[in-house]
């Protein structure tokens, strides 16, 4: 799993998998797979996947890189690596 430290947050890379039955986190070998409900057009899947994840870690969440690809760097402001991990270990 990739996640960087920041001064002000952390940027989480993740894979993702649109238009699944239900939203969901896997890790899958050293890979954050994040399965999307939403149709890859229009943002539709960016913006779920910010909305999914601010409600995780209840913190501000942006899209970094990757817009319009399916491998994406988020940034996840005001969080730590042990808690972005902790949060993703439920």
């Amino acid at each position: 799993m990739s996640i960087k430290e920041t001064n002000s947050g952390v940027i989480l890379s993740i894979f993702v998998k649109p238009n699944s039955a239900k939203f969901r986190i896997e890790l899958d070998g050293d890979e954050l797979v994040v399965y999307a409900t939403e149709e890859p057009e229009r943002g539709k899947v960016n913006k779920e996947i910010i909305k999914e994840l601010t409600k995780l870690f209840h913190a501000p969440v942006d899209l970094v890189s990757g817009s319009t690809s399916k491998e994406k760097k988020l940034f996840i402001q005001g969080v730590g690596v042990q808690e972005v991990q902790r949060l993703l270990q439920k």
